[in-house]
């Protein structure tokens, strides 16, 4: 019985092809609005994991200050790290190394164009704390040295990337904020346009340059082994607070594990992909509510042939599971082509951030919970809508559904 009123619902579907075709399109755009967001999302986050995991380690503190927009953009002195707090830093027990990185953005100019580029002002010291990972290896030429004064080594995307318009090679001269510089070293690619578009200079060279005293846009240190990050970030913040005149409380800085400081962005990426999710749920409400009017419409169409049918013995439950089953398979034909345009959408953006971003920060996890949730999820839109509309037809008698016109 139940495989008839599956071929029979199969019919009733494809007797009004373009009302179920139509009826599937807020279906179709839901689900493809909710696979396309969750599988960018979920790529995002574990692009955003590895990068922290190949980049810092999970061995580091950061320390920064409490300043709103890029490193380096504190104008308060009191917001201002410096080199007295990377001594400071340097003394607690359990911390291994310390190294400080200044971040700057300016003017460089390249042959006859200019451009904005964050300036990464570093020294051996900063260097060495990433020497096992590998992330700001030189793939050409030569890494710079305490002693280099105008010299600069470029991201990967001067020299492979298109923002000049003849790409950046060694010994070639850029003008750095009106300074001419040689260029010493090209890194590899880390993935991100942040650091792959940015530049690096010798430390003292770089607040030389810009007439800074002394000024630390981050520090990192890195823990010694068998010591908790918890207990050192808490003796950290104590001499600071101390060494800062600074109350618990009222600090300018702030300290962070590199895990801390992944799962914020971790959380902050769920909130979003909740919104997201939140808004796309919308369409398939509405798609629920298509199928809604399509059943009632498809009863009121059918309401003689319901008749004929139960005078020749259908009951109750039959109607009712044969509307069921269409509104079901509305659903879930509709999730099933979604899911199929949403992979495309998320492979889209991904193949397009990939050639104009020159990065794999949106990169689609096809996770085939997301695939199969949203099938599920889909199949029960369908199916809860058409349990009005069901009911309806089932209730109705055989003498007034033939007499009906």
């Amino acid at each position: 019985m139940l495989q008839d009123l599956f071929i029979l619902g199969v019919n009733n579907l494809k007797r009004k092809k373009l009302r179920s075709w139509l009826t599937m399109i807020g279906i179709f755009i839901g689900v493809a609005a909710v696979v396309s967001l969750l599988s960018i999302s979920q790529g995002l986050q574990e692009y955003i994991s590895q990068e922290f995991t190949e980049v810092l380690g999970v061995d580091k503190i950061l320390i920064e200050p409490k300043n709103i927009g890029p490193p380096g953009s504190a104008s308060s002195k009191s917001l201002v790290l410096t080199s007295k707090d990377l001594k400071v830093i340097e003394n607690v027990k359990g911390v291994k190394k310390v190294g400080g990185v200044l971040i700057k953005s300016g003017v460089v100019k390249f042959k006859n164009k200019a451009e904005v580029v964050f300036t990464f002002g570093m020294d051996k010291n900063y260097l060495s704390l990433f020497e096992s990972l590998g992330s700001f290896r030189v793939i050409e030429g030569r890494e710079l040295i305490d002693k280099d004064k105008f010299k600069v080594v470029v991201g990967y995307n001067h020299a492979f990337g298109d923002i000049w318009e003849n790409p950046v090679k060694l010994r070639d001269t850029m003008n750095i904020e009106g300074e001419e510089f040689k260029v010493i070293g090209i890194r590899g690619k880390i993935g991100n346009p942040f650091d792959d578009n940015s530049i690096s200079v010798q430390k003292e060279t770089l607040r030389k340059l810009l007439d800074i005293e002394d000024e630390e846009s981050i520090i990192i240190a890195r823990i010694a082994t068998g010591f908790n990050p918890e207990d050192i970030i808490s003796e950290i913040e104590r001499k600071l607070r101390k060494s800062r005149g600074e109350k618990e409380g009222q600090e300018t800085f702030h300290a962070h594990t590199s895990e801390q400081l992944l799962a914020s962005f971790q959380n902050i990426l769920v909130v979003i992909q909740v919104v997201l999710i939140g808004i796309a749920a919308i369409s398939l409400l509405v798609g629920g509510i298509g199928i809604m009017n399509t059943m009632y419409a498809s009863v009121l169409e059918r309401t003689k042939e319901i008749g004929t049918m139960k005078a020749i013995g259908a009951k109750n439950s039959h109607i009712l599971l044969l509307f069921v089953i269409e509104s079901g398979l509305l659903g879930l034909v509709g999730g099933l082509i979604g899911i199929i345009i949403g992979l495309i959408l998320a492979k889209t953006a991904e193949y397009f951030a990939a050639i104009y971003i020159g990065s794999h920060l949106l990169k689609a996890s096809l996770n085939p919970l997301i695939i199969l949730g949203s099938l599920v999820f889909s199949f029960i839109v369908g199916t809860l809508s058409g349990i009005l509309p069901a009911l309806q037809a089932s209730k109705l008698k055989p003498v007034d559904a033939l007499r009906y016109e």
